[in-house]
C-alpha cells in the first residue's frame, strides 16, 4: 500500500489503505471511505541498508503498460537487493485524512504508505521514484519495513527493462463485494492475478 497506488490501483501512492478509517499494514491504498490499508510486511531491519544507494541509474520511471507510470530496472537487480526506500513526509493518520484527497479531481490517487496504526508516509512531499511502483499479484519485489522506514526489495533476480511490482495487499474490513473489488481492480495480467489489489480474506476456522 504506489499504497498507496495508481488509477485502478490506487495510485494512491501505492499503498496505505484508503483514508476514511485507519488502515492496516502496508501502503496506503486508495483513499475513499472505509478502512483499508496495505500490508507492508514487517521487516528484518535495514540499519546497514539504509545508506545503500536508493536508485542511481539502477531504475527509471516511465510509462507503464499496466497502469500510468511505472518503475523499471536499468541494470540487473539481484534477489534480496534493496532497490529503493519509500520516502516522503511521515504524518499521522488524522493528518492524512485531512489532506485527502491529494487531487480532488482524482480522489483515488494518493501516495500514502502505511507504517503503523498511527503513522503514514505521504510521498507527495519528499517522495521519490518508489511511489510509482505498480501492484502485481505475482510481484518481483516486496515492501519491507524496519518499524520506521520502508524499503522495496527484489524477490528474485530482475533483468534490465523489467517493470518492478509488489503486491499492495490492501486490507479492508468491509465485505468484499463485486463493486468493491472493481474499485480496487488489478490489471497486472499475471496468470495468478486475483483481479483485485485487495488481499484475500482469511478463512475463519471452525
Amino acid at each position: 500500500m504506489k499504497p498507496s497506488t495508481q488509477a485502478a490501483a490506487p495510485k494512491t501512492g501505492k499503498p496505505a489503505g484508503k483514508p476514511g478509517a485507519k488502515p492496516s499494514a502496508k501502503p496506503a491504498g486508495k483513499p475513499t471511505t472505509g478502512s483499508a490499508r496495505q500490508a507492508a510486511g514487517k521487516g528484518s531491519g535495514h540499519a546497514a541498508e539504509a545508506d545503500a544507494p536508493a536508485g542511481g541509474r539502477r531504475i527509471q520511471v516511465r510509462k507503464s503498460g499496466v497502469h500510468g507510470k511505472g518503475v523499471f530496472a536499468r541494470r540487473p537487480l539481484k534477489k534480496g537487493e534493496t532497490v529503493i526506500e519509500y520516502t516522503g513526509e511521515i504524518i499521522t493518520w488524522p493528518e492524512a485524512l485531512r489532506r485527502h484527497p491529494h487531487d480532488p479531481s482524482d480522489p483515488n490517487h494518493t501516495f500514502y504508505f502505511h507504517i503503523d496504526e498511527d503513522r503514514v508516509i505521504d510521498a507527495k512531499y519528499g517522495g521519490n521514484a518508489a511511489r510509482w511502483i505498480n501492484h502485481a499479484c505475482a510481484p518481483n519485489c516486496e515492501a519491507d519495513d524496519d518499524g520506521e522506514r520502508v524499503f522495496i526489495k527484489a524477490l528474485r533476480n530482475i533483468k534490465p527493462g523489467e517493470e518492478l511490482f509488489y503486491d499492495y495487499g490492501l486490507v479492508i474490513d468491509e465485505r468484499y463485494t463485486p463493486a468493491l473489488k472493481r474499485q480496487f481492480a488489478c490489471h497486472c495480467g499475471s496468470a495468478r492475478c486475483r483481479g483485485t489489489m485487495l488481499a484475500p480474506k482469511r478463512q475463519k476456522l471452525g
